[in-house]
């Protein structure tokens, strides 16, 4: 079973070429134009065990919104491609992600029922030249196109690069529990109802 996909979003704000292999090894190309997403992308990839090539021209001289969200949005296209039926996987998962100072809890399952529950409070509107409010917009576009219902909160933290870095590469090792496939399973979909 090969779980590889590959998505093209183009619009009048951004263009978006996407590439993930779930069963990699967490190599990265990522280029976003945005070094701080670039850097939490990575993340994602590296903790995730997955092997994800990223592309994007976006509207960067408005501002980076537009081009944060759509990734989310290419990416979670990617993500629930790439898991077909969803036979066989693990489905539901669970990260507490210490970073220094900082706790973050990601739990998540991939139910086809997107739901996005965001708790993390940031003192400073910006990491570098980061919008910090950018931070949920990725996680929401990434959990409606994924079909996934997501939870994130961060218990604690004082650095907001850590409280940030904490969320992506919670959600990253949540995801690399939740689409393993499980030997239990049998190839089964896992859900009573049959189907995702």
């Amino acid at each position: 079973m090969t779980r590889q996909a590959s998505i093209s979003r183009q619009t009048r704000e951004t263009t978006i070429k996407v590439a993930v292999n779930l069963d990699g090894t967490g190599a990265a190309t990522i280029d976003s134009g945005i070094g701080f997403l670039d850097h939490m992308l990575d993340q994602v990839a590296r903790h995730g065990m997955i092997d994800l090539t990223i592309a994007a021209k976006g509207d960067l001289h408005i501002d980076m919104h537009h081009t944060t969200e759509d990734i989310g949005i290419a990416l979670g296209q990617a993500v629930r491609q790439a898991l077909g039926d969803m036979a066989g996987i693990t489905r539901y998962a669970h990260c507490y992600l210490p970073m220094d100072e900082t706790l973050t809890r990601v739990a998540l399952d991939f139910s086809g029922r997107p739901f996005l529950v965001f708790k993390a409070a940031f003192s400073a509107p910006k990491i570098g030249a980061f919008d910090t409010e950018l931070v949920r917009e990725f996680f929401q576009a990434f959990a409606i196109n994924a079909g996934l219902t997501l939870h994130v909160e961060t218990l604690y933290g004082l650095n907001n690069h850590h409280i940030a870095e904490s969320c992506f590469k919670g959600l990253a090792r949540a995801l690399r529990q939740a689409i393993a496939i499980d030997s239990a399973q049998a190839g089964r979909i896992p859900s009573t109802k049959g189907s995702l």
